[in-house]
């Protein structure tokens, strides 16, 4: 089965490393489904029966975004409240649709690796500031993979991301 992916970037179009990557895994639509939130969604209304539906159709999901202020861009949080709903995701009888699903995050995180590090300039690992993620998969019964980030390109305006073929298959090893 295809693996969704559920993209998240207010500006995909000037996003370096995030649009590289999408117009990538587009390459390879037998493998993948790539769903742009923002794109899709422009007034930040969900087509929620929709949403339940695309992630019903595939067994793996990777939520993919930069990593904004520590966290996910807004449109992603939101989603996340609309769709992962009591009676669907979790709660009831009917519910954990998402139970037993492989999730992950492919992130972008600007910095250095280090950055991400006690003693870098954040003085937290990623794997930290990510861990609401994890607690929610695990919530929701879904099988929470380890995460996948591309570091680095804050510094370095101008320069166009490209794949190789090692960093784009990172994204089906991560699930």
């Amino acid at each position: 089965m295809k693996t969704l992916i559920i993209v998240a970037h207010p500006d995909l179009e000037n996003s370096r490393v995030n649009k590289a990557w999408i117009n990538e895994l587009k390459k390879h639509p037998d493998l993948y489904t790539v769903h742009d939130l923002y794109g899709t969604y422009p007034n930040w209304q969900f087509d929620v029966a929709r949403e339940q539906a695309l992630i019903e159709a595939h067994d793996k999901v990777v939520l993919q975004f930069p990593v904004f202020w520590f966290n996910c861009p807004p449109l992603l949080k939101k989603w996340l409240d609309d769709v992962f709903v009591y009676g669907w995701a979790y709660g009831s009888k009917s519910g954990y649709k998402m139970r037993g699903r492989k999730l992950a995050l492919a992130v972008s995180a600007g910095v250095r690796e280090y950055d991400y590090s006690p003693q870098g300039r954040y003085q937290y690992r990623l794997e930290d500031i990510l861990r609401p993620f994890e607690i929610t998969a695990n919530y929701v019964g879904a099988d929470y993979q380890p995460f996948f980030a591309l570091y680095g390109f804050e510094d370095e305006p101008g320069q166009d991301y490209q794949f190789n073929q090692p960093a784009l298959s990172a994204v089906p090893r991560i699930i």
